[in-house]
């Protein structure tokens, strides 16, 4: 298939093929899709995560902690609702929101992801291109989760999945859990989460796998009342379970009387991608971030906004 839709289609579309091939999971272009698909499902959430190294397993505080870790919906107050868009490389474009509310006495969370590589051009012969197609991805979620006991949280997350590439289409489920603990250190807490465990349907001739991972780490907030100043620094571990790919990712945050916020990130072990950057501002119960992730390798790079409003 791979084979088939590269001799189909322009020189000019040759980088849009070749994200497609990534998130079909065929070759790893230098990345990590190793032997799984899927791949839109390891683009981070929340542009705040995003900016601090794609740390959310541990460090996301908000709603998006659904799409990294839904044990930590467990101690968010009140309910929150977000929005956010990231303008990827190579006209990869994706529209991620959810909404957080409360009821029995348990969280709920449910969210959305669209994923578009678009007007990728089909050819079958030199000339003017027979037509165009878009590459679509999709997932819906639901999120929730207890108190296992004093200081420590659960969560699981439901998704429905699916891709569509030219007249192909499959389907499919996945679960993740997550586990949180404040740890007897104040402003300590450590997390834990198994992602994507589920199976899809056939696409074409062969089915999909899962981009499963296994995250841990750490979380520490600590602050200077007196600078009106808040510090986060977040580390976690991050192991595809399909392939030999590791990687670390850490970033910290300063946030200045809780209204505007600076961000910076790592992320090891990637040869086109490694630092991270970006900004918030909070007003009352909204807030904006922003989050910028440079590619090397001529692939560009990524910007990302999303909104969040508590209430």
């Amino acid at each position: 298939m791979t084979i088939k839709l590269v001799s189909l289609i322009s020189i000019d579309s040759m980088k849009k093929v070749l994200l497609i091939i990534i998130i079909a999971g065929s070759i790893s272009l230098a990345q990590s899709a190793g032997n799984s698909g899927l791949a839109f499902l390891k683009f981070g959430f929340g542009a705040r995560n995003i900016a601090m190294g794609d740390a959310g397993s541990t460090a996301s505080n908000d709603l998006s902690a659904m799409f990294y870790n839904p044990s930590r919906l467990v101690s968010l107050e009140g309910n929150e609702v977000m929005f956010m868009h990231n303008e990827w490389i190579q006209d990869v474009r994706s529209e991620v929101g959810g909404i957080k509310w409360n009821m029995l006495n348990l969280p709920w969370a449910v969210g959305f992801n669209v994923t578009t590589i678009s007007d990728i051009e089909v050819r079958d012969k030199p000339g003017d291109p027979i037509s165009k197609f878009n590459a679509n991805y999709f997932f819906a979620s639901l999120s929730s989760g207890f108190t296992v006991f004093e200081d420590l949280d659960f969560g699981a997350t439901f998704k429905y999945l699916y891709e569509g590439l030219l007249k192909d289409e499959s389907t499919g489920y996945g679960f993740d859990f997550g586990l949180n603990y404040l740890t007897p250190i104040k402003g300590l807490t450590a997390s834990a989460v198994l992602k994507n465990i589920g199976s899809m349907s056939e696409l074409r001739i062969e089915k999909t796998k899962l981009p499963s991972e296994l995250r841990f780490g750490g979380v520490y907030n600590f602050g200077l009342e007196t600078a009106k100043l808040g510090f986060i620094i977040a580390a976690e571990f991050q192991k595809y379970l399909d392939t030999e790919d590791i990687h670390i990712n850490g970033g910290g945050e300063i946030v200045y009387d809780q209204t505007f916020a600076a961000r910076v990130g790592y992320q090891s072990g990637y040869e086109a991608r490694n630092f991270t950057g970006g900004i918030g501002i909070m007003w009352g119960n909204l807030r904006f971030d922003y989050a910028y992730m440079p590619f090397s390798l001529g692939l560009g790079n990524a910007n990302l906004f999303s909104i969040q409003f508590k209430f």
